[in-house]
């Protein structure tokens, strides 16, 4: 569950009562599992526990250096949901793998552990791999550890090993300063002292303050008159609190015969002045303005003498345009978590301004590279040495991430695994019309963009780029065997991806079980699709290839050519481009045409001299090297005593 990024340390008001464990909590954003391991915090409901939570997951993901932290909001209830899931479906090691790899852990409403006893022993277990690899791990409850009834005594023990703080209900000061930021916030204007007034009423927590000023603003809205401080009592008359105040005499509060004659003046004036529809309006700017948005655009219909013909259409308008302020700010927050709780994605009648901030965000964030247009099927030569995974791959251009998702490629180099990936991503393409987006990369390019994210501080919207993808090939996937943090950032992808049923295909010089390196989270992930070999080539595809090769140049090749050339055992494609290249160059040379004889003299210069007939320059090349001048070459020797004393003279 992602941290919701309206809960930041800049708008959280800090008093006497709140001060320590805010400050605890800003030491903990600023460096995760070093200072207060676990840190707990506790306060009755309302008080901002969970918005304090959400402060330290948004300040540690977004400080300098930290945008790469897996940091991960859960309440117990969802914990504990999560946790009988993996162990009804025999996945309970891979959900403790899973949260052992969070950096930054946040478990609210700590008080439902009573009586769990599996789930206290996992969140044990927890712990103690979080503390031993200096992961941080913040908790909340409503009370003590020490309080929560039927709790091992070892979890209670390791709590206690961190910090426990507490935050009381605000006081006097506090109050007054939640309101005036809320007030701003929503560019709500009191009269002078209306707010403090407010404030002198001791509410348990600050929801409760916070419901008590909108009933003040909806009754300011709704009435067309500013409240005087000596209304509030008046207004809030029914609230617990209001009683409480005007039974200690707080002043302000009129006497008993004052206060019967003014409730009388206000029911008049509601029952003269505000009709049914401006009853609704106010409702629900009421409830808009709770949530955080701006109504303006609600608040001027009460402005207006008589109903609008289509005012509960402007209603309707509204909650919609609401919904879809919501929707953008989602995907931006998905591009780059830094754009969440942005003013513009809170106001109605910027909502263009929003989808134009989106639309910068999505355009920012550049689509991952294809696969190359060289490489295409029809190009692709088919024989028993690749029959089956071109047959996988056919089967999954017709039925994308229903049939084999994912499909592992592997095969010495240079056998064509390339060549498929591409051709596989084309067909895909090709088939949606261009509507598939297709993220087709080496392994290299893979990490090197991470690297480079990283460095920026852009991960996020790195991430978005590829789970956007409607396909994922990777090849040379063997490159990320031993690289931990790239091979964590491919298993996130592959889950969300797989999740959604899109198309992952990957290429390697061996199978998943003999990577080293290689995590066994990713290893099992890769053999749960379908696994197939390609070999080298064959002599069926051999000559497939060299006449495929040959017929491209100026050399029309013979039938006695190809087949001696497809004799000739190969290891992969590119020794037989290889060959093709040498040949013709070698045919260009001679001035000839490509031809056997051409063939057998550059590639078996020994076996093409032996059955050539000797001549005599041949012969003397291969005579004694010792003679090496002519006039010393003795052809007929008839006289040898006179022809030994000419050489002693």
């Amino acid at each position: 569950m992602q941290v919701d990024p309206r809960h930041r340390f800049d708008n959280f008001i800090v008093g006497s009562a709140n001060r320590l464990a805010v400050a605890a909590a800003r030491a903990v954003a600023e460096s995760p599992g070093a200072v207060y391991n676990p840190l707990f915090i506790y306060s009755g409901s309302g008080l901002g526990k969970t918005h304090l939570m959400g402060a330290i997951g948004n300040h540690a993901s977004g400080r300098g250096g930290g945008a790469n932290l897996d940091i991960e909001y859960v309440s117990l209830d969802d914990f504990v949901e999560q946790l009988h899931a993996a162990i009804a479906s025999g996945e309970g090691e891979r959900f403790k793998q899973r949260y052992q790899r969070v950096d930054v852990l946040l478990i609210d409403d700590m008080q439902f552990l009573t009586g769990r006893r599996e789930t206290q022993t996992e969140l044990l277990r927890l712990l103690n791999a979080m503390q031993g690899s200096g992961r941080q791990i913040v908790m909340s409850s409503d009370r003590p550890p020490a309080e929560i009834a039927d709790v091992d005594e070892r979890l209670i023990t390791r709590l206690s090993g961190g910090l426990i703080v507490d935050i009381g209900p605000p006081d006097f000061e506090t109050r007054i300063a939640i309101m005036r930021a809320k007030c701003e916030e929503r560019g709500v204007r009191f009269w002078p002292g209306v707010v403090e007034e407010l404030g002198r009423l001791e509410f348990r927590n600050v929801r409760e303050l916070q419901g008590a000023l909108n009933r003040l603003i909806a009754f300011q809205t709704l009435g067309g008159e500013q409240i005087k401080p000596e209304d509030v009592l008046t207004v809030l008359g029914d609230l617990p609190e209001a009683k409480r105040a005007a039974e200690h005499g707080t002043r302000g509060v009129p006497a008993p015969n004052e206060f019967q004659s003014f409730v009388s003046d206000i029911a008049t004036a509601v029952a003269q002045h505000v009709e049914s529809w401006k009853a609704r309006v106010a409702e629900a700017i009421a409830y808009w303005t709770g949530e955080g948005y701006r109504t303006g655009q609600l608040e001027r219909l009460l402005d207006e003498t008589a109903p609008p013909p289509n005012w509960e259409s402007l209603l309707r308008g509204f909650g919609a345009t609401v919904e879809r302020l919501k929707a953008l700010e989602q995907q931006a927050t998905e591009v780059d978590a830094a754009l969440g709780g942005n003013e513009v994605f809170r106001d109605p009648e910027r909502l263009r301004e929003a989808e134009i901030l989106l639309d910068r965000a999505l355009a920012g964030a550049t689509p991952p590279p294809g696969p190359s247009a060289a490489f295409t099927r029809q190009g692709f030569e088919v024989s028993s040495s690749n029959q089956l995974a071109v047959r996988a791959a056919d089967d999954i251009v017709a039925e994308p991430g229903k049939r084999y998702s994912p499909l592992f490629i592997h095969g010495p180099s240079g056998v064509g695994k390339t060549h498929l990936l591409n051709a596989i991503g084309n067909e895909l393409v090709d088939g949606s019309g261009g509507a598939t987006a297709v993220a087709c990369i080496s392994a290299q390019v893979f990490m090197d963009e991470l690297i480079e994210a990283l460095q920026d501080g852009t991960v996020e919207r790195w991430r978005a780029r590829y789970r956007s993808a409607d396909a994922l090939l990777i090849d040379d996937v063997q490159f990320v065997a031993g690289k931990e943090r790239t091979q964590d950032e491919l298993f996130h992808v592959f889950n969300a991806l797989h999740a959604e049923g899109k198309q992952l295909v990957f290429c390697s010089d061996r199978p998943p079980r003999d990577l080293d390196g290689l995590e066994d989270r990713l290893r099992s992930r890769f053999e749960g699709g379908l696994v197939v070999e390609m070999q080298s080539p064959d002599r069926a595809l051999r000559e497939k290839l060299y006449a495929r090769y040959l017929a491209a140049t100026e050399h029309e090749p013979g039938p006695d050519l190809l087949a001696y050339l497809a004799e000739r055992p190969m290891a992969s494609v590119r020794e037989i481009i290889g060959t093709v290249n040498r040949l013709v160059a070698a045919a260009d040379v001679a001035g000839a045409p490509l031809t056997l004889a051409v063939a057998r003299a550059e590639l078996d210069p020994e076996s093409s001299a032996s059955a050539r007939p000797a001549t005599p320059a041949a012969v003397r090349a291969a005579a004694d090297t010792f003679f090496l001048d002519d006039e010393k070459v003795v052809w007929e020797w008839t006289d040898a005593s006179t022809r030994m004393l000419e050489e002693l003279k």
